[in-house]
């Protein structure tokens, strides 16, 4: 058991380090920074979706985001689509669960708000046709996606992706991907 802790916890850091040694993904954060920032200077907002533990980092950063992440600041609008069972289950039933982030979008988007679509896979396809949905309101996309960043990445306007095929590693990298998006969002108002 203590080996098998201990291995989660190496392969964890492994992960993290093979990301954030490469430059290139630290370009791509400060892009994305950027362009939440640009889209709150501008009066915007920030929708986040995505399925499962992905659904969770969505509520996560909108909480970090409208909330407080470390200091106190004026609300940012932010939100997770996932949250709203009504929504959810309205769209489910009435349609189909493919369309739970689109139809959303549809009704929520203003040109120049940011989309933030995360799939580990890159391949869920209503987080898919959510991303294309905020293409067509003019929205800015950016993908938090895991493996070869699926078809998700290729829709992103700014397409993160964790290269590794295991789950639980791309969601942790993402949650460290979530809180320097915050961290330095946050510093910027």
């Amino acid at each position: 058991m203590k080996q098998a802790i201990k291995d989660i916890f190496e392969a964890s850091i492994e992960a993290k380090k093979k990301f954030f040694l490469d430059e290139k993904n630290i370009a791509l954060l400060e892009e994305a920074a950027r362009a939440i920032m640009d889209c709150y200077d501008s009066g915007g907002k920030v929708l986040i979706f995505g399925n499962g533990g992905s659904a969770a980092d969505s509520q996560h950063m909108a909480a970090e985001l409208m909330a407080r992440f470390e200091k106190e600041r004026k609300s940012l609008p932010c939100v997770a689509l996932s949250t709203n069972t009504s929504i959810l289950t309205a769209l489910s039933n009435d349609y189909d669960f493919t369309i739970t982030f689109s139809r959303q979008i549809e009704g929520l988007a203003a040109e120049g708000d940011v989309a933030i679509a995360i799939s580990t896979s890159g391949n869920s396809a209503n987080v898919i046709k959510g991303a294309e949905k905020a293409r067509k309101a003019k929205m800015k996309v950016i993908a938090l996606a895991g493996r070869d960043g699926g078809k998700l990445a290729a829709l992103a306007d700014i397409p993160i992706v964790v290269d590794s095929p295991n789950t639980a590693r791309i969601q942790e990298v993402h949650e460290v991907i979530i809180h320097a998006l915050c961290k330095v969002v946050e510093d910027s108002v």
